[in-house]
């Protein structure tokens, strides 16, 4: 798939470094999960879920490619949040990109690119978007592709806050 400045493809073999670069940076992880960095070995371990998850599900996570020079920015697409048990059934939206590619508008051209491959694609009923509600970055995101803010919440295990965001089928601008 393709956007004016991105390419949204599947991933390669090569992606595998570049994708390390973002997990180990702690700017990008800050407001994911429990905060910690992945290693390389932790990062091929995600690639290869990410991969599968296209074969399980019919959808799954995008690599981000900036069309002009080839590189990877990072990845945008939808997954089941299994890490968040009481919004499920659902699937979410997200994105996590290089910091040297923050504050470009690549996100949200990404994330819009995603969200209307899930309602026209996957033909979803519903799309969620969850952040840590200090992460207004992404919060910044979420409002300029349409979603709305729901609830707010602790995910299990680590404690964090959350804010889920969703967006119906209905009310996407097709």
């Amino acid at each position: 798939m393709k956007t004016d400045r991105l390419i949204l493809r599947g991933w390669r073999e090569d992606d595998l470094e570049p994708m390390a670069e973002v997990n180990g940076d702690p700017e990008v992880m800050r407001y994911i999960s429990d905060g910690s960095v992945r290693d390389r070995a932790t990062t091929a371990d995600n690639l290869a879920k990410w991969t599968r998850s296209w074969q399980e599900n019919g959808f799954g996570l995008f690599a981000v490619e900036i069309a002009d020079t080839g590189e990877l920015a990072g990845f945008t697409g939808l997954a089941i949040p299994e890490f968040l048990p009481e919004v499920l059934p659902a699937v979410e939206i997200g994105w996590r990109l290089g910091r040297r590619f923050w504050g470009r508008g690549y996100a949200t051209e990404a994330a819009t690119a995603a969200l209307d491959f899930a309602f026209r694609e996957c033909d979803l009923d519903r799309v969620i978007s969850i952040r840590h509600i200090d992460n207004v970055r992404s919060g910044r995101v979420m409002e300029k592709i349409g979603l709305r803010y729901a609830f707010r919440t602790v995910v299990p295990g680590v404690q964090q806050p959350v804010a889920v965001h969703a967006l119906a089928r209905s009310e996407f601008d097709f």
